[in-house]
Formats: C-alpha cells, structure tokens, sequence
C-alpha cells in the first residue's frame, strides 16, 4: 500500500493512494496511530483500497507521511562514492547525526535557505519508517521492524555541518528533511536493497546511484542503533546519501532560491522542492 497525510478541504488526515486518487483511511489520529494499529486495520484498509472512491491526487496537498516523527536519525558517508568526494576514508562503524523534529518539511514543498547561511546542499536518500517496537534487534530481523520507504532529501547547511565536530545542528534547519512522496508499505517494496536512487538540480542529474551501494546496509543500520535506544513506531532513518553533493562539485555549487531539487527512488516516486530565501 501506499498511505500518505493529506489535507483536503481544510481536512487533514491519512489515505491510501490508489492510481491517481486518495481514498480516505478513516482512522482516527495520524499516520503513528495508523501504523501502531496497522495489524488491526489493515483488512479493513486493503477493502477500501479495492472499493476504490476518494478525491483525486491532483487536488490534495500532500504533507510528510510522518508528520511529527519521534526521532529522525541520519546515518553519513555511506556510499563509497561520497566518501570519496568527501575527502575521508570509509568508517568502520556507522555515522550517525540527528535532524530536529522541525525540519520535516512536504514532499513538494517550498525548501528555504536560511537567512543566516548560503550553503545549502542536497543529499537524496530512502527513507525508512519504522513499524515496530525493538531493542537489541538482530540483523537478520532487522526488516521486520520496518513499516514502510520513502523517499527522502537531506538538506544539509554545508557551513554549519562543518562549524563543530557534531553535525546537527547543520542538518536540522527548518524544512530541511523533505520526505515522501507518500509511505510504500515494507511488504509492496520487498528488499530495499535494490533500488536506483538520483537527485536532480534544475533538470540537470546530480546524483546517480543504487542503494545495493550502501556501506552499511539498512539491517545493519538498525540492529546498531537498536544497541543504544528502543525504535518506535514512526521513527525515521536516513540511510545515506550516494556521490554528487554540491560541496564536492568544482567549483562548489550551493542551492539558491529558484533552484528545483528533484529526488527519486525507483519504485517509491519522487519529491521536488523549490529552494526559496528565508524572510
């Protein structure tokens, strides 16, 4: 299935994309109630999914699928490619940053650049929501406890990264973690693990990869995070993002208000954000 947040007449809520319409889910609460009850629901959704109905997909606004998730946790230089451009060497253990609730931001959405820098960047990634409650989780269940995929940019302020040791505070700006189009349910996907991945810049592609590329896998990814806190329904994964980031283009190449960021993933759709000043 693909479920998304909405907003239709002044209406907010979740629904099930079906072609190029929204049908209505009916749950109460947002998509972390949908998801924590997903057992419950889902023969009740997959009937309304086939008896089709809803408002056309042109006519909705579309918000993140998750629109205030419990943690976002971002794992760095996980294609070897970017490591490269990057300058560093690939990491024997997994990277990982924060980026704050509030940079949420649509998947079509405007993307700002904040009034007190002009370095930001793009970084395209899939996205991966957590379904189930885990600790300790062991690699080879690691998949289980995943809900869904997105796809998901991010937005880094190069300047701001780079100003400390601890890179937060640069990937957290607002509107900074553009995510969706919608959430592809883990089961309609499969292996995540297969997928070509590529972000473009006012039409020109920047980035060009397959996320088989990944250093360190997504199973991988959650059983060591999964070491340190208990995931929960709703949270959120940036897996990494492949080679062809702005700061490593030559000469550097930083998004400014206009620019178009196109992102895509096979099979999860794509988002696009317009880069616009702060005021």
């Amino acid at each position: 299935m693909k479920l998304v947040t909405y907003t239709h007449n002044g209406q907010t809520g979740t629904g099930l994309v079906i072609a190029d319409t929204v049908v209505p889910t009916g749950v109460a609460g947002t998509m972390i109630d949908l998801i924590t009850q997903w057992d419950v629901l889902r023969p009740e959704l997959e009937a309304k999914a086939l008896a089709g109905g809803g408002v056309a997909l042109a006519d909705v606004h579309l918000h993140a699928p998750v629109l205030r998730p419990g943690k976002i946790w971002a794992i760095g230089l996980n294609y070897a490619d970017h490591v490269a451009e990057s300058g560093m060497t690939v990491p024997e253990r997994q990277v990982w940053f924060t980026k704050a609730q509030t940079s949420v931001n649509g998947p079509f959405d405007p993307i700002l650049i904040a009034r007190v820098t002009a370095t930001a960047d793009y970084e395209v990634e899939l996205v991966a929501v957590i379904g189930r409650r885990g600790k300790h989780i062991p690699v080879e269940q690691a998949l289980d406890h995943v809900f869904g995929y997105c796809v998901g940019n991010d937005v880094t302020e190069r300047l701001w990264q780079h100003s400390s040791p601890q890179w937060s505070l640069g990937k957290s700006f607002d509107t900074h973690a553009p995510f969706g189009p919608w959430l592809t349910s883990a089961d309609e996907l499969g292996d995540p693990h297969d997928l070509g991945i590529r972000c473009f810049v006012n039409g020109e592609k920047r980035q060009d990869s397959n996320t088989r590329h990944l250093v360190f896998n997504l199973r991988q990814q959650i059983a060591h995070l999964s070491q340190a806190m208990t995931l929960e329904p709703g949270d959120l994964l940036f897996t990494g993002t492949p080679g062809g980031v702005g700061a490593a283009m030559e000469p550097r190449c930083f998004l400014k208000a206009g620019d178009v960021v196109r992102c895509e993933i096979d099979r999860l759709g794509a988002i696009e954000g317009v880069m616009a000043d702060e005021v």
